[in-house]
Parts: structure tokens; C-alpha cells; sequence
């Protein structure tokens, strides 16, 4: 009888390096609890929110300059690296600022607000892992993880057919997208033998079964295309977020597309390179950049084009954040075809100062349409914005400003975030990547159209119904404040913003010394 003898390998349990996920679900667990026992006390649960998420920021702050070696941590499954910082900290502003928003919200709806707040921090957890996660098996874990609290979110106005009916489809639809990552994870690791990201970069190049690696490679882009709201995979956008609450629909818009672009890239880009002399075969690189390619013109031209002929400020909105994920997808695609490791990690940092920029605006936008939209969001039409210009001046300047700031108007964080993500493609000196980019310009200057008729609508329609200006309560006009000086602080000194995305941890800097 032959004897098989397993080697049980013990995970380096390191909870240091993952203290500012721990940080936020203990803060989500006290939330949770003490919802039980006073439910009435609304602000205490928003406060032990924020002080959760300022707590870890510090957190993630002390560990970067920290002398913390988490190389072996949970057996490689965690990293510590530029990209975990940056979107770890998109992530967590977009969360704390979503809080805020919500405060009109959750007292005009009367819904649960522990269990929405707990909700909230949860699904920051599974987007902070999606970040930090370095194993295909954590991407998983914390994108169900977002995903489940998102469902929930999303139909939490129980009153509100529209909002059951946005959770339903993308709950769904959702499941779908989930088998289609599980599925090609799974080809990937029959490829490889091997679920750790660096592993993979490792073994692409000699992998036994070259077939699998390009179905795998296949469902993954359609599950994160389905995450981040691509084009053909888009589809369930429109009515997801016209149908759930402001605050939820301008969280989904930010934050979870943000989680998904940190994972995406990180598999795509650093799990299947072909920079600073990766053993990585061409053709599987080859085919996922030319499939990216056209996604992210296909993203751009239906998000813009249908963008022209709505008329609900939300789902306007919901085509606008389709067509950002296509301009996002374009520094993506200069990432995979840089040709140096610096390059590389230039055009990574690009795509995540985007997305900063693209939820400032964004989030400031539905702060505004939070406060305008009223109860169960009737007034969310074009024409229930006519004239308020000069009823609501302060609600008006600010929400042109975020429009004109989509647009990427100059001296604007949009701006500055789209020269960011063009650049890599244009120094690649690929023609593919030039015809993409060129697709980014028009597409942006037909942008113009739907973006500055709110604006004419706000200033130069005339208003046929009554309409009292609302009162603008302490926690929006903070998040007012935040992002109108987020929008020109990113427009005007991107470069502070950059260098701390671009920062080595101290440990890496030990090293190199």
C-alpha cells in the first residue's frame, strides 16, 4: 500500500498587516450591536463609523512607514504595496463621505440606520481586501463580501418598488458575474496550480494547460467588467442606480468600482505581465490588452451616447459613471503595455488618482441630488431642476461645478485626471492605443452636451411650479466643502496628491539602502 504524506503549511498569521481592515469591521460589529440596544440613536452610529474609518487611515499610515516586513503574512496572501495604499484610501473617503451624505437621507426615509451604517463598513472591509488581497482566493472573499452588503443596500427602501427592483437585478445579475470570476479563477489555477497572484506571474510563461489561461483570462474580464460597469456588461447600471437610494447610488458609483479596477489591475496587470522581464508569454497578454481595448471604446461610446437622450438626473448619471470606467480602462490598458516597471506603476497610480478625482466629483453630485431629490427620489428629473439657479444659488454653482469637473474642464480635478490616464497610452506609440485615445477626446467633447444641460436647465429654464429651497443641514455642507476644494486642490496640486500614492513603504526603502 502506497502512503501519501500531505504537507499542512501553517498561514503566517499576521494580524498587523491587515489592522486597518480589522479596524473597520470591529468598528461595523460595535455598530451592529449597539443598534440593538438604543436604535434610536442615529448620529452615535454615523460617529462610531467615522472614528472606525479614521482610525484605520491612521492605521494605514503608521504601517507605511513603519519598519513591517509583510512579505510572508498569511502565507503572501496579503500585500503592502503602492497600489493597496492608494485605493485602500479612495475606498475609505468614499465610505466616510457616503456617511455624510446620507444623514438627509436616513431621516427623511426613516430607514434602519445601525443596520445601514454596519452595511456600509462591511462592504468597505470586502473593498479594502479586494485592495490588499494578493491571493485570487481573498479578491474573492472580499468582493463577495462587498457584493452581499451592496444587495442589501440596494433594496433597503422596502416601500419603494424601484428600489426592490434595482436589488433584485443586480443581485442576479451579480451571481452571474460571480460564477463567471469563480469559474475563471478556478481554469487559471487548473493552469498554474497556483492561486497567489505572484505565483502566477511566475508560472504564466511555463504553464502546462496554455488553453485554460485564455478562457480563465476570458471570464475574469467578464466578471470584472460586470463589477467595474463595462460595455457589453453594463447593462444592469441604468436601473440599479436610478432605483437605489442617492446615497447607495453614488457609494456604488465610487467605491466598489474603485475595489474593482484595484483587483482587476492587479491580476491582469501583475498576475499576467509582460514588463521588466517577466517570463509572461505574449499571447496571453496580447489577447487580454486587444479585448481591453475595444471594452473600453465600446464603454465610452454607449456611456456618453446614451447619456444625451436621458432625461432622469440619476440614470444620467449611471451612463456618465459607465463612460469614467471606460477612461479609467484606458490608463489600465497603458499600465499593461508599459515596457518598465516604473512606467508601469506610473500609469497604476494614474488610474487610481482618477478614480479619487472621479468620486470627489461624483460624491458631491449626489450630495446635491440627495438633498433636491426629496422622498423616495421623485424630483430626480431634468425638469424638476428648472430654474433653481436663483431659488437654491449655493446647490446650483456647486453642482455645476462637479459637472463641469466630469467634463474635465481645465484647473479641475477631471482634468488632470484625464491627461493622467491618456498619457500612458499615448507614450506606448501603439496606433490601437492611439485610435483609443483619440476615441477618449470625442467622446469627452460629446460629454459637453449632456453635462451643460443641467446646467442651462438650473440657470436658463424657467421654473412653471413651486418649489421651496431646502434646508442644507451641517453634515452636507461639509461634504459640499470637502469636495468643491477636492475638486481644485486635485485640479491644481495633483502632484502632493501623487507623491503619496507614489510613496515606498519604509521597509522597501530599508532595503534599497
Amino acid at each position: 500500500m502506497n502512503t501519501i504524506l500531505l504537507e499542512v503549511v501553517n498561514p503566517n498569521v499576521n494580524v498587523t498587516s491587515i489592522l486597518p481592515e480589522v479596524i473597520v469591521a470591529v468598528a461595523g460589529i460595535v455598530v451592529m450591536l449597539y443598534d440593538c440596544f438604543a436604535p434610536k440613536q442615529k448620529v452615535v452610529t454615523g460617529a462610531i463609523s467615522l472614528i472606525g474609518l479614521i482610525l484605520a487611515t491612521i492605521a494605514l499610515f503608521a504601517l507605511w512607514s513603519g519598519n513591517y516586513d509583510f512579505s510572508k503574512a498569511w502565507n503572501g496572501m496579503i500585500v503592502f504595496d503602492n497600489l493597496r495604499m492608494s485605493f485602500t484610501l479612495v475606498v475609505m473617503f468614499v465610505t466616510a463621505m457616503t456617511i455624510l451624505i446620507s444623514t438627509v437621507w436616513t431621516d427623511r426615509e426613516e430607514v434602519p440606520v445601525g443596520e445601514y451604517h454596519s452595511l456600509l463598513l462591511f462592504a468597505t472591509v470586502g473593498m479594502m481586501f479586494m485592495a490588499s488581497g494578493n491571493d485570487m482566493v481573498i479578491i474573492f472573499l472580499g468582493l463577495e463580501t462587498l457584493s452581499l452588503a451592496t444587495y442589501v443596500m440596494a433594496g433597503l427602501r422596502k416601500s419603494d418598488l424601484k428600489s426592490n427592483e434595482s436589488a433584485l437585478k443586480y443581485f442576479i445579475l451579480g451571481s452571474f458575474a460571480s460564477a463567471f470570476l469563480l469559474y475563471g479563477m478556478a481554469l487559471i489555477y487548473g493552469a498554474t496550480a497556483a492561486t497567489n497572484i505572484t505565483e502566477i506571474a511566475a508560472k504564466i510563461g511555463t504553464a502546462n494547460f496554455p488553453a485554460l489561461l485564455l478562457v480563465g483570462g476570458a471570464m475574469l474580464l467578464i466578471g470584472f467588467g460586470f463589477k467595474i460597469a463595462t460595455v457589453p456588461f453594463h447593462v444592469w447600471t441604468p436601473d440599479v442606480y436610478e432605483g437605489a437610494p442617492s446615497p447607495i447610488t453614488a457609494f456604488m458609483a465610487a467605491g466598489p468600482k474603485a475595489a474593482g479596477f484595484a483587483s482587476f489591475m492587479r491580476i491582469f496587470v501583475l498576475g499576467f505581465p509582460v514588463v521588466a522581464g517577466a517570463t509572461a508569454t505574449n499571447y496571453l497578454h496580447g489577447s487580454w490588452v486587444s479585448a481591453l481595448v475595444v471594452m473600453a471604446i465600446l464603454t465610452m461610446v454607449v456611456g456618453n451616447v446614451a447619456a444625451i437622450v436621458q432625461n432622469n438626473v440619476k440614470r444620467m448619471l449611471a451612463y456618465s459613471s459607465i463612460a469614467h470606467a471606460g477612461y479609467a480602462l484606458v490608463g489600465f490598458i497603458g499600465a499593461g503595455v508599459a515596457k518598465t516597471v516604473d512606467a508601469r506603476d506610473a500609469a497604476m497610480t494614474a488610474v487610481a488618482f482618477y478614480l479619487l478625482t472621479y468620486a470627489v466629483t461624483n460624491l458631491g453630485a449626489f450630495a446635491v441630488v440627495t438633498l433636491l431629490g426629496g422622498k423616495n427620489d421623485r424630483r430626480s428629473d431634468f425638469e424638476d431642476y428648472n430654474g433653481i439657479g436663483f431659488k437654491s444659488p449655493i446647490l446650483a454653482f456647486t453642482l455645476s461645478l462637479f459637472m463641469l469637473s466630469l467634463l474635465g474642464l481645465p484647473l479641475t480635478a477631471g482634468f488632470i485626471g484625464k491627461i493622467l490616464v491618456f498619457s500612458p497610452a499615448i507614450q506606448s506609440g501603439e496606433p490601437l492605443l492611439t485610435i483609443m485615445v483619440v476615441v477618449a477626446v470625442i467622446t469627452t467633447a460629446i460629454s459637453a452636451y449632456y453635462y451643460l444641460r443641467l446646467i442651462v436647465v438650473m440657470f436658463f429654464k424657467e421654473r412653471l411650479t413651486e418649489w421651496t429651497e431646502p434646508k442644507i443641514p451641517a453634515s452636507l455642507a461639509a461634504v459640499l466643502l470637502i469636495t468643491v476644494l477636492g475638486v481644485f486642490y486635485l485640479g491644481l496640486f495633483s502632484d502632493r496628491v501623487l507623491d503619496i500614492f507614489k510613496q515606498i513603504p519604509a521597509t522597501v526603502k530599508a532595503e534599497i539602502k
